[in-house]
């Protein structure tokens, strides 16, 4: 009772800190993270269920701070990055799954998940491929840690290089695996880091359901597929925005409590990272998954470098 008390007490604190004007989407996730390391974290369903909902939150308000104009051009810009991206993942996914020795339902998993969308692609995948409950929990708990550790090392990297915003917000959006992070690593970095990373990301995210639909047809399973519907939420508010520009101050408040909100959806997301969760993942998909994700986050910054984006 008494060590119950004791977390129920340093939770609140925790989420007075994450609350503050001067915490970062970076130090709510840190502390996230060191309170589900050193206390763990007895509410851990119901925490994941608090990071989907503040994450998909945050994401249809930071739509109200965009004119679908520049959420369209942004995303057609990005649709050769995002298609050869995805393609090119999955495949280095495959042959390095085969290099480890990792399981074939688990190796595609942690595949999809790098190439798409983290755990949403996870999730999406696992009933198409009949995945168990051991190779999901597997996969996500790869992708999760490796997505904690880019939101932190991307911002770092970004400015050493000295990308510019433009070229960090893409980045950001093809090469991180789920949009909490994308989201949290871009704002850190400037407002144009934050606009550019999102609106890739969705698009990236977008491509979900044909991915997953063409392994169904290849399996012969007939799951259903789940549409992402914060993406559309977030469409639905930068078109909302264009359509009424007198509210253009009141829109922007919005947003900025969406990019507010956002810290509580990392904080939660660090509270999933507890030693369980790394316990689950086994050293051949860890290997899969860093390899993978380096691979992938080189070849793309190198890319984006060469070609010279603004």
């Amino acid at each position: 009772m008494q060590r119950e008390l004791v977390m129920k007490l340093a939770l609140a604190l925790c989420l007075m800190a994450v609350a503050a004007p001067w915490g970062s989407t970076g130090f709510a996730l840190a502390l996230g993270i060191a309170f589900a390391l050193t206390l763990g974290n007895p509410w851990l369903k119901l925490t994941a269920r608090l990071s989907r909902i503040t994450l998909q939150l945050s994401v249809v308000g930071l739509g109200f701070g965009l004119e679908i104009g520049t959420v369209m051009q942004t995303g057609k810009e990005s649709l050769i990055y995002t298609i050869v991206g995805i393609c090119g993942t999955l495949s280095v996914g495959y042959f390095l799954g085969k290099a480890f020795g990792t399981d074939s339902n688990t190796s595609l998993l942690i595949s999809a998940g790098t190439a798409i969308c983290g755990g949403s692609a996870i999730a999406a995948m696992a009933p198409v491929l009949k995945a168990k409950d051991d190779e999901t929990a597997v996969a996500l708990g790869t992708v999760f840690t490796l997505n904690a550790v880019a939101l932190l090392i991307f911002p770092l990297i970004g400015h050493l290089v000295g990308l510019s915003q433009d070229t960090f917000g893409t980045w950001a959006g093809l090469a991180i695996h789920d949009t909490s992070s994308v989201v949290g690593a871009a704002s850190t970095y400037g407002t144009e880091a934050l606009r550019i990373g999102t609106t890739v990301k969705l698009t990236r995210a977008m491509w979900i359901i044909p991915v997953v639909l063409g392994f169904a047809l290849l399996r012969g399973t007939r799951e259903r597929i789940s549409t992402p519907l914060f993406i559309i939420g977030f469409l639905v508010a930068a078109t909302t925005r264009t359509a009424l520009p007198a509210y253009g101050a009141q829109w922007d408040q919005v947003a900025a409590l969406a990019t507010h909100c956002l810290k509580f959806s990392l904080f939660f997301v660090g509270l999933g990272l507890s030693r369980e969760v790394l316990g689950r993942v086994g050293l051949r998909p860890m290997l899969q998954g860093v390899t993978l994700w380096a691979a992938v986050s080189g070849i793309t910054l190198a890319a984006l470098m060469a070609i010279g984006i603004a």
